[in-house]
């Protein structure tokens, strides 16, 4: 069975910033709960995934590439708000993280992730990386459409989702 091992930190600043361009992604959830349904949009890809529930770092995880334009269709049909995002791969001791800077309702909010081959994988971490919040529900994105974390202060929308074509 295909599984996702990941763990998820808070970034403390911008010491990540310049070292690899950022991708747009617009995702939403057709189904939340113990199972999650997502249609992400990235740019000229798009990916359906269902996640089962975990045990500890470790959960089911099945990931399909879908047609970009059915991607926007489905999305009109998923919960509200969608999660935007801007995503960067950073290369860091052999591993590639994933630094998401949230956008609408999360503006402010920057977290970074990384896939592991074993839960019990050793990660060295860099000196932007905060607090680890991979048990923290608050910071799942699926969670984030309805108690945002974002600075409230800064919030500001960042542009209208796709549209169907």
């Amino acid at each position: 069975m295909p599984v996702e091992i990941e763990r998820k930190f808070l970034v403390t600043h911008d010491g990540w910033r310049n070292q690899a361009p950022g991708q747009r992604y617009f995702q939403g959830y057709l189904s939340r709960g113990e199972v999650t349904v997502r249609v992400r949009s990235a740019g000229s890809r798009a990916f359906l995934t269902i996640k089962g529930v975990g045990n500890g770092l470790v959960r089911p995880e099945f990931e399909y590439e879908i047609p970009v334009n059915e991607a926007e269709e489905l999305l009109q049909l998923c919960h509200r708000p969608l999660i935007e995002k801007v995503r960067h791969q950073i290369p860091y001791a052999g591993i590639v993280w994933h630094v998401d800077e949230f956008a609408g309702e999360n503006a402010g909010l920057v977290l970074a992730e990384v896939e592991l081959c074993d839960a019990e994988q050793l990660v060295s971490l860099p000196d932007w990386i905060g607090e680890e919040v991979t048990s923290d529900q608050r910071y799942r994105n699926s969670r984030l459409m309805d108690e945002p974390q974002g600075d409230r202060q800064d919030r500001q929308p960042t542009g209208a989702p796709p549209s169907p074509r």
